[in-house]
């Protein structure tokens, strides 16, 4: 088996860095001989990806194309590992998605490699307005053990973490019986009371989905869902840093209180980010619009319909809204997501070689992208 080695500026110290990778693992990692100005980073891991480049996971018909078609978007992004998110849908649709995805992890080797599992984002979340989102009203429901087995049975035990509303009553059982199967549990799109939330934790929730969104205009100035997860250091939380769904002194505040160690980046992108600007119908949020600055309304207002930075624009976001360094702006997209996805986005001799080189000045230009040790994408091929 032939050795690989490419060389890169580490981030944390500016210095010339190589890395010697063989059979889809790092066997080495030294200071580097000569210069450059590409940044070398273990590749990004997003907990939160429901679509990308036209591909959308939650629209009817899903195939393993789609997945496929998915992952190699992420690849050119430098994103190596990502969760497929599932919004709020009858069972029937999401057990149908997840069979989709299943096999296409299975049968497709770089959708294995990307993949470690699912993230569904509901059906168990509040149903009142603005908590909800874009997600149906008529397809929430409370938490069901019976039918999250059904979603494991028809998918091969593929879903690995469940966005919830801890204010249904049976949630604290139900957050129990999940983590003592080893799903990782998170609290969003939620009204539940501070309360609630604690018990939440209590019981193993300990992830917070994108904080700060998927919640009414208008909530109580003190007994509001967020300031229990923002207070409590057993919560890590999730934060959509595109310019858009966070104003940058409130992004900035909450990174204050979280603190690096206890944030992470996701893109929550849909299928219409990277598509050009223009009008669009959308399977989840109907008709919408896609600005040129990225942002994307329903048509007619100034309601957003989704996300469309990928993970990579949000570091850059995040450095110039919160003036954060870039050490830490790659902390939130490697080491942090990727203690709840496996221990991926871990550079270290004999873990797996996914790697990404980029330039920085004050945003990130992908160059080239190892998956497992393998080269999967350069700029400009």
């Amino acid at each position: 088996m032939s050795l690989t080695k490419i060389e890169g500026r580490d981030p944390r110290s500016g210095r010339s860095m190589s890395v010697t990778m063989e059979a889809g693992v790092v066997t080495e990692i030294e200071e580097g001989k000569c210069e450059s100005d590409l940044y070398l980073s273990t590749g990004f891991v997003d907990l939160q990806v429901n679509g990308y480049a036209g591909f959308d996971l939650n629209a009817k018909g899903i195939l393993a194309d789609t997945v496929v078609g998915l992952v190699e978007a992420m690849l050119a992004k430098g994103v190596t590992c990502f969760l497929p998110t599932l919004i709020t849908a009858p069972e029937e649709e999401i057990r149908s998605r997840l069979k989709v995805i299943a096999d296409a992890r299975s049968s497709h080797a770089k959708v294995g490699a990307c993949i470690p599992f699912v993230h569904l984002e509901g059906p168990h979340i509040s149903a009142l307005d603005g908590y909800r989102g874009a997600h149906p009203a008529d397809a929430i429901r409370p938490p069901s053990i019976a039918e999250f087995d059904r979603w494991q049975e028809a998918s091969g035990g593929i879903v690995g973490m469940v966005t919830l509303s801890p204010h249904f009553s049976d949630s604290v059982e139900y957050i129990e019986a999940l983590v003592k199967r080893g799903i990782h549990v998170a609290i969003g799109h939620t009204h539940a009371s501070p309360e609630q939330i604690s018990r939440a934790v209590d019981a193993g929730a300990g992830v917070s989905t994108h904080l700060g969104n998927g919640i009414a205009q208008e909530i109580p100035r003190h007994r509001n869902p967020i300031w229990r997860q923002l207070a409590d250091d057993r919560l890590t939380a999730t934060f959509i840093a595109d310019g858009h769904h966070l104003p940058q002194d409130v992004l900035k505040v909450m990174l204050r209180v979280k603190g690096i160690a206890h944030s992470v980046l996701v893109s929550d992108s849909v299928g219409l980010a990277g598509m050009p600007a223009g009008s669009y119908t959308t399977a989840v949020g109907g008709e919408v619009e896609l600005q040129p600055d990225g942002r994307l309304c329903m048509r007619g207002s100034d309601l957003l319909a989704g996300a469309t930075a990928s993970l990579a624009q949000c570091i850059g976001n995040v450095v110039r809204a919160t003036g954060i360094s870039l050490e830490d702006a790659l902390t939130m997209v490697t080491v942090n997501p990727g203690r709840f996805a496996g221990g991926r986005g871990q550079l270290s001799r004999g873990l797996r070689a996914d790697l990404v080189r980029f330039r920085w000045s004050d945003e990130v230009v992908i160059k080239d992208v190892w998956l497992a040790g393998e080269q999967v994408h350069a700029a400009g091929s």
